[in-house]
Protein backbone atom coordinates (compact mmCIF):
# COMPACT_ATOMS: atom_id res chain seq x y z
CA UNK A 1 0.00 0.00 0.00
CA UNK A 2 1.32 3.44 -0.90
CA UNK A 3 1.98 5.86 1.92
CA UNK A 4 1.00 9.42 1.18
CA UNK A 5 3.16 12.36 2.14
CA UNK A 6 0.34 14.05 4.03
CA UNK A 7 0.22 11.11 6.44
CA UNK A 8 3.94 11.50 7.02
CA UNK A 9 3.62 15.25 7.52
CA UNK A 10 0.92 14.63 10.10
CA UNK A 11 3.15 12.13 11.93
CA UNK A 12 6.00 14.63 11.94
CA UNK A 13 3.67 17.32 13.26
CA UNK A 14 2.65 14.98 16.07
CA UNK A 15 6.32 14.33 16.88
CA UNK A 16 7.11 18.05 16.95
CA UNK A 17 4.11 18.61 19.20
CA UNK A 18 5.35 15.88 21.55
CA UNK A 19 8.79 17.43 21.97
CA UNK A 20 7.19 20.77 22.83
CA UNK A 21 5.27 19.14 25.69
CA UNK A 22 7.70 16.49 26.92
CA UNK A 23 11.37 16.33 27.68
CA UNK A 24 12.33 14.10 24.76
CA UNK A 25 14.30 14.31 21.54
CA UNK A 26 12.78 14.40 18.08
CA UNK A 27 13.91 10.89 17.12
CA UNK A 28 12.24 9.33 20.18
CA UNK A 29 9.10 11.39 19.68
CA UNK A 30 8.85 10.37 16.03
CA UNK A 31 9.81 6.73 16.47
CA UNK A 32 6.62 5.54 18.13
CA UNK A 33 4.47 7.33 15.53
CA UNK A 34 5.79 5.38 12.55
CA UNK A 35 3.27 2.83 11.39
CA UNK A 36 4.12 -0.46 9.72
CA UNK A 37 2.79 1.02 6.48
CA UNK A 38 5.31 3.88 6.65
CA UNK A 39 8.16 1.65 7.82
CA UNK A 40 7.56 -0.78 4.93
CA UNK A 41 7.56 1.96 2.26
CA UNK A 42 11.14 2.99 1.33
CA UNK A 43 9.97 6.20 -0.36
CA UNK A 44 7.90 7.13 2.69
CA UNK A 45 10.85 6.53 5.01
CA UNK A 46 13.14 8.55 2.76
CA UNK A 47 10.72 11.50 2.82
CA UNK A 48 10.20 11.12 6.57
CA UNK A 49 13.95 11.04 7.29
CA UNK A 50 14.79 13.95 4.99
CA UNK A 51 12.03 16.17 6.37
CA UNK A 52 12.50 15.39 10.05
CA UNK A 53 16.28 15.58 9.64
CA UNK A 54 15.99 19.00 7.99
CA UNK A 55 13.76 20.30 10.77
CA UNK A 56 16.12 18.96 13.42
CA UNK A 57 19.28 20.28 11.77
CA UNK A 58 17.91 23.74 10.90
CA UNK A 59 15.39 24.49 13.67
CA UNK A 60 17.07 27.72 14.80
CA UNK A 61 17.32 29.06 11.23
CA UNK A 62 13.70 28.14 10.55
CA UNK A 63 12.59 29.79 13.79
CA UNK A 64 14.42 33.00 12.82
CA UNK A 65 12.34 33.22 9.63
CA UNK A 66 9.15 32.69 11.63
CA UNK A 67 10.13 35.29 14.23
CA UNK A 68 10.90 37.89 11.55
CA UNK A 69 7.43 37.51 10.05
CA UNK A 70 5.32 37.25 13.18
CA UNK A 71 5.48 40.90 14.14
CA UNK A 72 4.84 41.59 17.83
CA UNK A 73 4.52 37.88 18.53
CA UNK A 74 7.01 36.04 20.67
CA UNK A 75 7.55 32.43 19.54
CA UNK A 76 6.15 31.25 22.87
CA UNK A 77 2.83 32.98 22.09
CA UNK A 78 2.30 31.18 18.78
CA UNK A 79 0.10 28.10 19.14
CA UNK A 80 2.27 24.96 19.28
CA UNK A 81 0.45 23.34 16.37
CA UNK A 82 0.72 26.46 14.17
CA UNK A 83 4.40 26.97 15.01
CA UNK A 84 5.25 23.38 14.13
CA UNK A 85 3.24 23.45 10.91
CA UNK A 86 5.26 26.53 9.93
CA UNK A 87 8.52 24.77 10.83
CA UNK A 88 7.64 21.72 8.79
CA UNK A 89 6.56 23.71 5.72
CA UNK A 90 9.66 25.91 5.84
CA UNK A 91 11.90 22.86 6.10
CA UNK A 92 10.22 21.51 2.95
CA UNK A 93 10.54 24.82 1.12
CA UNK A 94 14.19 25.23 2.05
CA UNK A 95 15.53 21.68 2.03
CA UNK A 96 13.30 19.36 -0.03
CA UNK A 97 14.33 20.19 -3.57
CA UNK A 98 11.75 17.94 -5.23
CA UNK A 99 8.68 19.59 -3.66
CA UNK A 100 7.28 22.78 -5.20
CA UNK A 101 6.96 25.56 -2.59
CA UNK A 102 3.27 26.02 -3.38
CA UNK A 103 2.66 22.34 -2.57
CA UNK A 104 4.41 22.77 0.79
CA UNK A 105 2.32 25.85 1.55
CA UNK A 106 -0.95 24.21 0.46
CA UNK A 107 -0.20 21.09 2.51
CA UNK A 108 0.54 23.27 5.55
CA UNK A 109 -2.78 25.10 5.12
CA UNK A 110 -4.73 21.83 4.84
CA UNK A 111 -3.00 20.37 7.90
CA UNK A 112 -3.68 23.60 9.81
CA UNK A 113 -7.38 23.23 8.95
CA UNK A 114 -7.38 19.67 10.28
CA UNK A 115 -5.31 20.22 13.44
CA UNK A 116 -6.00 23.92 13.95
CA UNK A 117 -5.90 25.63 17.29
CA UNK A 118 -8.38 28.27 16.09
CA UNK A 119 -10.59 28.95 13.08
CA UNK A 120 -7.99 31.43 11.83
CA UNK A 121 -4.99 29.08 12.05
CA UNK A 122 -5.00 28.19 8.36
CA UNK A 123 -5.10 31.89 7.40
CA UNK A 124 -2.29 32.65 9.87
CA UNK A 125 -0.15 29.81 8.48
CA UNK A 126 -0.88 30.89 4.90
CA UNK A 127 0.02 34.53 5.56
CA UNK A 128 3.28 33.77 7.36
CA UNK A 129 4.42 31.15 4.83
CA UNK A 130 3.54 33.38 1.88
CA UNK A 131 5.53 36.28 3.35
CA UNK A 132 8.54 34.07 4.10
CA UNK A 133 8.36 32.42 0.68
CA UNK A 134 8.35 35.81 -1.05
CA UNK A 135 11.37 36.89 1.01
CA UNK A 136 13.26 33.68 0.21
CA UNK A 137 12.42 33.97 -3.48
CA UNK A 138 13.56 37.61 -3.60
CA UNK A 139 16.81 36.74 -1.82
CA UNK A 140 17.43 33.80 -4.18
CA UNK A 141 17.49 31.30 -1.31
CA UNK A 142 15.17 28.77 -2.94
CA UNK A 143 16.94 26.39 -5.28
CA UNK A 144 14.47 24.09 -6.94
CA UNK A 145 14.44 22.81 -10.49
CA UNK A 146 12.14 20.59 -12.49
CA UNK A 147 8.55 20.44 -13.56
CA UNK A 148 6.40 22.67 -11.38
CA UNK A 149 9.39 23.96 -9.46
CA UNK A 150 11.20 27.27 -9.47
CA UNK A 151 13.90 27.26 -12.11
CA UNK A 152 16.71 29.75 -11.70
CA UNK A 153 18.71 28.44 -14.63
CA UNK A 154 20.17 30.86 -17.15
CA UNK A 155 18.14 29.25 -19.93
CA UNK A 156 14.93 30.38 -18.24
CA UNK A 157 16.27 33.85 -17.58
CA UNK A 158 16.97 34.44 -21.28
CA UNK A 159 13.47 33.51 -22.46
Amino acid sequence: MKTYRRQIREKILQALYTIELRDTDIDSAAGWLLTKEILDDPNAMKFFNVLIGSIKAHMSEIDCYIERHTFNWDMSRIAIIDKNILRMALAEILYCEDIPPKVSINEAIEIAKKFSSTEKSSKFVNGILDAIFNELKTEGKIHKNGRGLIDHSTAKLHK
